[in-house]
């Protein structure tokens, strides 16, 4: 499993949406990257794998970072991002 987590302004939780695959968690990552970048889109819609109806929208003006990273059953210990501590 696969999670992209976005950082929103001003929002002390961050949002995760999971992928199974790595191939579509990096399809992701590099769209949210790439409406970032541009600018151009204002709204981003990001939908669940696991439950089909479960959506939402985000502004992506209000996104100040994307990280991607790799959900084990170890991963639970370990927080995200990056670190000098495995």
């Amino acid at each position: 499993m696969y999670c992209i987590e976005l950082t929103i302004k001003l929002s002390p939780m961050p949002l995760v949406v999971q992928r199974k695959e790595h191939v579509e968690a990096q399809k992701l990552y590099s769209e949210l990257v790439d409406s970032m970048q541009k600018g151009n889109q204002r709204l981003l819609e990001l939908t669940c794998e696991k439950v089909e109806d479960k959506r939402i929208t985000v502004l992506v003006s209000e996104i100040t970072a994307v990280q991607i990273y790799e959900k084990t059953s170890s991963s639970t210990s370990k927080r995200p991002g990056f670190s000098l501590q495995d």
